[in-house]
């Protein structure tokens, strides 16, 4: 089967306006806020703004709103959005409603869609997706899922405790993973519910101080106390949660990637930028050998990011897993856009580490994907095991 990587001519349009649209719109307000909105007037600004320059939710099928791309559609118009770190939420492809988004489409009832993706699709509402927990519990493990959900008449009741809930301050709603049978260590047994904002049975701990700031809603510690759901709750069938959390985490890696890549992006364009204008040492700062190695080296990390998303979106456009490449994809994307970034801030000397750019912003932001989404450990371990795995398999045949 020939693969062709390229997005379709409606999605290069959209990607144009949706530069355009961060370009005027979006990068003087990133410029006000110094890349950290957490206002309700300005998320809402911002995304009716998308609504009318046309570029608001371009991976929501279009019964909600959106301009349904694939995936390699969205590699293109998210990367044009993440050249500011505002432009995605602009856009309403932020993580985590990005990925939920994803996920309601693929496997909740009519009534579910209605109810939580229509509104979440037009920006009325936000999400979080409630999984990781507090050592000893899901991580980069899932299957140590140590949150339970019991049945009770009409429904279950949810124990356990949840943090670095992204978006979680402010969401309209939840979907929390708990085990509903074995115990942590087990595979399987795991199932989603719905849980919405004014349930008095889940309630915000504390907020997480972290490195970065830029996700809206923050990061979330949350306590899931005698949270009694309805049946109706249950996203999908019960004790497939894990399966259905590959439908949601692959594309969502990707969309990481694709959204970060235009930061990196961006960071080059600074650099480069600097290089041409600095003279020192009677020439160019563009012109001395160790810059030009620095700014070749972030166009190789640039372009091998780019061609491994769009890699990985084929084959997800596909139908398929596409496990090896998004693990390939997240790992390289995430330690590349670091290598941009720092190179960038290294060409621009004291000004790159100056708030007068946003450099050391960017840094900041984009240090924690490298744990995020899988630390690059895990992904190099579940790499290697394929890698293994298909070696014996077929040495064996």
């Amino acid at each position: 089967m020939p693969i062709d990587l390229s997005p379709d001519p409606v999605a290069a349009r959209l990607a144009e306006r949706t530069a355009e649209f961060v370009r005027d719109i979006v990068l003087p307000l990133e410029e006000e806020h110094r890349g950290v909105v957490r206002s309700e007037d300005v998320r809402t600004h911002l995304q009716d703004a998308a609504k009318q320059a046309g570029v608001f939710a371009p991976h929501v099928a279009r019964e909600y709103g959106g301009h349904g791309l694939d995936m390699r559609g969205r590699s293109v118009v998210f990367e044009a959005a993440g050249y500011s770190l505002l432009g995605p939420l602009a856009l309403n492809i932020a993580a985590p409603d990005e990925g939920n988004m994803h996920l309601l489409e693929a496997i909740a009832t009519e009534q579910q869609k209605e109810r939580y993706l229509r509104p979440l699709a037009s920006g009325a509402i936000r999400s979080c997706f409630a999984m990781t927990e507090p050592a000893p519990g899901a991580g980069s493990d899932p299957d140590a899922l140590a949150t339970r959900a019991d049945r009770v008449d009409g429904g279950w009741r949810i124990n356990g405790r949840k943090w670095f809930i992204t978006g979680a301050d402010g969401a309209g709603f939840a979907i929390c993973m708990a085990r509903t049978s074995g115990e942590p260590g087990d595979r399987g047994g795991a199932t989603m519910f719905l849980v919405d904002q004014d349930n008095p049975g889940m309630r915000t701990v504390r907020h997480i101080e972290t490195l970065d700031e830029s996700l809206y809603g923050g990061h979330i510690e949350l306590l899931f106390d005698d949270c009694v759901v309805p049946d109706e709750a249950v996203l999908g069938e019960v004790d497939e949660g894990f399966r259905y959390a590959q439908i949601r985490l692959g594309p969502a890696r990707m969309t990481h990637c694709m959204r970060w890549l235009g930061i990196a992006q961006r960071a080059q364009d600074i650099a480069v930028a600097r290089a041409s204008d600095r003279r020192l040492f009677g020439a160019r700062l563009g012109d001395l050998g160790m810059t030009q190695q620095m700014i070749a080296d972030n166009e190789i990390d640039i372009a091998a990011s780019r061609a491994l998303i769009r890699q990985a979106s084929w084959e997800l456009d596909q139908g398929g897993r596409a496990g090896q490449a998004t693990a390939i994809a997240k790992t390289f994307c995430a330690e590349a856009i670091w290598r941009v970034v720092d190179r960038a801030l290294q060409i621009c000397g004291s000004l790159g580490v100056s708030g007068d750019l946003p450099l050391g912003r960017f840094l900041r932001e984009v240090r924690p994907f490298r744990i995020y989404d899988g630390p690059s450990e895990t992904h190099r371990w579940a790499i290697a095991r394929r890698v293994l795995r298909h070696h014996e398999k077929t040495a064996g045949s």
